[in-house]
Parts: structure tokens; sequence; C-alpha cells
């Protein structure tokens, strides 16, 4: 009997290691596969990181080659336009040159430049002699004086008499200076917007743009003359009007 509870106790204390070690496996094969499931999960979230990290560089490299193709339509714009305005400047260097040339011709009337410019072009047609640029001249002269309602009233003849003279641009343009400065914004407005309607892309158009806007707001339409000014700015950023259009707009804020 002693020898037989003697075995059995032996027998209990082997199972129990026994036990605890199957115990212990169960568990270090539960925690391998919890920690598989961890790192496909890890290799997913990795995959994914990948892919938005290319894809954020391919929308990088598509944003810096629209950048490079932005910043050389942006040089030719500016290049194109210095150059129009240099053409602009040259154009009435020499129409300053030319008026004065005609004023000093008249003798009789040396003391007024506008009287004698006036007087100067009806002689002149009645002989048949005006040519073109004289009368553009001459009614440029008149503006130039500060005979604004002379100068309109010689711009709007030299404009049915020379429907097709390259200097249709500039008369429209300074036929509706003339008309601001009399204070005809309606006129003004009209002669503007007719002119960037059939002349869209002369050198003068950001200039037409911005007398617009001046028009509008003597027209107390200040919201549009406020979105002209936004398109002039817009359309032609590195010229002088848009210059003086950003002035007038933080001016206002």
């Amino acid at each position: 009997m002693l020898m037989h509870r003697a075995l059995l106790l032996l027998s209990l204390c082997l199972a129990i290691p026994a036990q605890a070690g199957i115990l212990e496996d169960d568990q270090a094969r539960q925690q391998i596969k919890e920690l598989g499931v961890r790192v496909l999960k890890l290799d997913d979230t990795i995959q994914l990181q990948t892919k938005s990290m290319l894809d954020l560089q391919s929308q990088i490299d598509a944003l810096n080659a629209e950048v490079r193709t932005l910043r050389g339509q942006n040089e030719e714009t500016t290049h194109g336009l210095q150059d129009a305005e240099k053409r602009q400047k040259d154009f009435y260097v020499d129409l300053d040159t030319r008026v004065r040339h005609f004023e000093s011709e008249d003798q009789a009337a040396k003391a007024a430049a506008a009287s004698a410019v006036k007087a100067t072009v009806p002689a002149a047609e009645a002989s048949g002699a005006v040519s073109e640029d004289h009368a553009f001249a001459a009614a440029y002269g008149l503006f130039k004086a500060g005979k604004h309602a002379d100068a309109i009233k010689s711009f709007h003849d030299f404009l049915k008499k020379y429907p097709d003279s390259i200097h249709v641009p500039n008369a429209n343009y300074f036929l509706g200076n003339a008309q601001f400065a009399v204070k005809n914004y309606r006129g003004a407005l009209d002669t503007y917007q007719g002119l960037i309607k059939v002349y869209p892309d002369t050198p003068i158009t950001p200039d037409v743009l911005f007398k617009i806007a001046e028009c509008l707001h003597g027209l107390k339409h200040d919201i549009s003359a406020h979105k002209t000014l936004k398109t002039l700015i817009a359309k032609y950023p590195s010229s002088k009007a848009a210059a003086k259009a950003r002035k007038l707009l933080a001016a206002k804020k």
C-alpha cells in the first residue's frame, strides 16, 4: 500500500510539468499566429504607404512640369509686352516729333500750337494735300494742347475719312481720352469697348482696359470697374497699366 501511494504521487508530479508544457506550447503558437497576422497587416500598410508616396511623387513631377511650362509662357508673354510697349513708346516719340514739326511750320499761329494745327488742317484739306499721318498728328496735337472738344471732332473726322488707316486704334484711344477728359464717360466707354472689340490685341490694350475701368467708376459702376481691373492684372501682369491697377485696388482696400 505504501509503495502504491508512492508511485501514484510520483505519477502526479511528472504529469503536472507535462501539462504545463502543453499549455505553454499552445500559448506560444497562438502568439506566433497573432504576430504573423500583425506582420501581414504591417506589410499591407507599408505597401499602401509606398503606393501613396509614388502617387504623390508623380503628382509633384507633373506639377513641376506644369510650373516649368507656365514659367516659359510667362517669360514669352513678358517679352512680348515689353516689345509692344517699346513700339508704342517709339510711336509716341515719333508722333510728338511730327506734331512739333507741323507746329513749327505754321509761323502765323506759333503762339498757340493747338490753334495753329486747327487752322492748318482745313486749309490743307481744301488743297487736297493733307496726308493721313498729317491728319492724325493734327488731331493728336489738339488733344495734347488740351483742346478736347476740338480733338473729339478732329478724331471723328479722321476716323470717317481714313477708316482703314493704321492709326485707327490710336485714333479711337485718344478719342476716348478726349471724351473722358470732358467727363463724357458713357461716350468714352463706348469708344474704348468698340476699340477692344475690333482690335483686341493692340499694344495699347492694357491701357484701354484701365481707361474702361475709369469710365465705369465715373458711371458709378464700381463692381464692374473692380472686375475690369482684375482682368487687366490677370491678362497683362507685367504691363504698366497693371501696375497702376494694383495700386488703385490697394488704395481702395
